[in-house]
């Protein structure tokens, strides 16, 4: 019943999928264009809410699929269906024949210099969530002035709800991001003052009001419903941010050393320019289209073809993983069915 089973992307979504598959008794093929496994959690230091290393999570999904067949510094060259097959052409010159494709192509970061009001890529000290992560995972940042941290703010909803940035959906992970961030910054500096500016605080998880609690009780941080019309830079090279307080109804200024943009999740465009190839429907938002958004979330309108993670939207790690999971059931049960 051994069957090919090609997984485009090597986040957490493929690595998943591949170590089920290979439990079912299948043989998976990672293709991943990066030099290393991992996506977009591989670059994170901590996971919320209990501030599980990510290094943690990402080495043991590596090592659950280890004897996959692992193509890194690749690319989708060509996709097309022949038949009852897909054949694919990688950019290492190796081509595939398979009956059975999951996309777990992910997402991108928001570019938060389209946001111009706020400073990035203009303004000194201007950071988003996947700079400050980076640096915490002890990497160099010359915007990271370390020995002026006694205010710090922090911009939700970044590109995410946004009409004028033609990303309108929520990405899910934003708050309770800037609330663990806020969290970590506060523990390396007490002193420090940590302001979040929010629109609305969208926490579902669990034990994501826990964590919101925790960081106004036990941290201190301050949250301003409101969002930010304007970022300057001062004279003494401090940050100025203007917002109005909704909930007083009176607009207000803060100076701040450090302000961090809550980056949201956008759709993959290589996920797109690949299921062209194969006219795989894209959704309003530019994910990749799902069967529906009940019952078949892992499938494609195409048979062979499955979806696992955030390349139809933005998801937690748990979403993720739980997804990976259940396409590589889903996938199985097709092998079983065409036997």
């Amino acid at each position: 019943m051994n069957e090919i089973v090609v997984i485009i992307g090597g986040g957490i979504a493929g690595m998943e999928a591949a170590a089920q598959l290979l439990k079912l008794g299948h043989s998976p093929i990672i293709i991943e264009k990066s030099d290393r496994l991992g996506g977009h959690v591989g670059k994170w230091n901590m996971l919320f809410p209990d501030l599980t290393p990510a290094k943690k999570v990402v080495d043991e999904l590596a090592d659950s699929c280890r004897d996959a067949n692992i193509f890194l510094n690749t690319e989708i060259s060509s996709l097309n269906r022949l038949k009852d097959r897909y054949n694919l052409m990688l950019s290492n010159g190796i081509s595939i024949s398979t009956k059975y494709i999951l996309f777990a192509t992910g997402f991108n970061m928001f570019p938060a210099q389209k946001k111009e009001e706020y400073g990035y890529g203009i303004y000194d000290h201007v950071v988003t969530n996947a700079d400050l992560e980076h640096w915490m995972n002890g990497n160099a940042d010359k915007r990271m002035d370390t020995s002026g941290m006694k205010t710090i703010g922090f911009v939700h909803c970044v590109g995410s709800r946004d009409e004028k940035a033609r990303n309108p959906q929520c990405s899910k992970v934003c708050c309770i991001t800037a609330i663990k961030q806020a969290i970590e910054l506060k523990n390396m500096y007490p002193d420090a003052q940590i302001y979040c500016f929010y629109m609305d605080l969208r926490l579902f998880g669990k034990k994501f009001e826990d964590f919101y609690t925790k960081a106004q009780r036990d941290h201190g941080i301050h949250f301003i419903r409101g969002r930010v019309s304007e970022v300057s830079e001062a004279m003494d090279g401090r940050l100025v941010v203007k917002a109005e307080d909704t909930l007083i109804g009176k607009p207000l200024k803060v100076s701040v050393d450090l302000l961090v943009l809550m980056a949201g999740m956008a759709c993959n465009p290589d996920s797109e320019k690949i299921a062209s190839q194969i006219a795989l429907p894209i959704d309003t938002d530019g994910f990749l289209k799902s069967s529906d958004n009940i019952i078949h979330i892992t499938s494609s309108a195409k048979k062979g073809v499955f979806y696992a993670g955030a390349c139809t939207g933005p998801k937690t790690v748990p979403e993720t993983l739980a997804e990976a999971r259940s396409a590589a059931l889903d996938i199985h049960t097709a092998i079983i069915k065409e036997r």
